[in-house]
């Protein structure tokens, strides 16, 4: 990737959902809503605070997270859709 996000931010991919239900109904894609899983592929180096100090990031490259169904700001990079949002738009990393 040739990108790198600035501050607080961070790229993050989705994780895309099964497409078959438990009891084998297969969801069309019209049906389907956008995950709100993803991995983080880039992150910033941190938040600048008003006093100018800085605040490293609590979420690395490679972090499974969870964010909100209209968190980030969508963008495509070398044909691959990918989210840019704040680290305060992270809800939690799955473990």
């Amino acid at each position: 990737m040739k990108i790198r996000p600035l501050h607080d931010r961070v790229i993050v991919q989705r994780i895309a959902e099964e497409e078959v239900t438990k009891g084998g109904i297969i969801i069309p894609d019209t049906a389907k809503e956008k995950p709100q899983e993803g991995k983080v592929i880039a992150v910033g180096t941190g938040k600048i605070l008003d006093n100018g100090t800085k605040v490293p990031m609590d979420i690395k490259v490679g972090d499974k997270v969870l964010f909100g169904k209209y968190s980030g700001t969508e963008i495509k990079i070398d044909g691959e859709e990918y989210l840019m949002m704040r680290e305060d738009d992270i809800l939690g990393v799955v473990e």
